[in-house]
């Protein structure tokens, strides 16, 4: 009877920072025929399998009815392999940017997108194709 009180609660995640003051839909048409609506929730540090790194998190419709949330997650380790392959720092615009272009590749590509396989993670390959596609060296 008493257990209920004494079970340990996980830990609450932290909140986002880094939302736009004023909060702007935006729209993706995907290669997969879907339209998308999303909304950027912000940013925080998190970590997957004792991995460090930042999570962004958008929020995503593709019915203008129901969302879910997506969260993409850039690994501290695959900005640090990107930094040494290159030779400067990766500024945090140039990570947003590749986290963008993370989730329009996921748009494109995952045409059963939903709220059961909203995560995405980018590795050190990913970063290094999403940033040529902007011809970020």
């Amino acid at each position: 009877m008493l257990e209920r009180f004494f079970k340990r609660k996980p830990a609450p995640s932290m909140a986002l920072r880094g939302a736009p003051s004023v909060r702007r839909q935006k729209t993706y048409s995907a290669q997969t025929g879907l339209v998308y609506q999303y909304f950027y929730e912000g940013h925080r540090a998190s970590e997957r399998t004792r991995r460090p790194g930042n999570e962004y998190v958008f929020l995503v419709s593709t019915d203008r009815k129901s969302n879910f949330p997506l969260t993409v997650f850039l690994p501290a380790a695959t900005v640090e392999s990107w930094q040494q392959l290159h030779g400067r720092k990766l500024s945090p615009t140039e990570q947003y940017a590749a986290v963008k272009m993370s989730l329009f590749e996921t748009f494109d590509e995952r045409a059963d997108l939903g709220p059961a396989n909203a995560e995405v993670e980018i590795d050190e390959e990913a970063i290094e194709r999403l940033l040529a596609t902007l011809e970020i060296e």
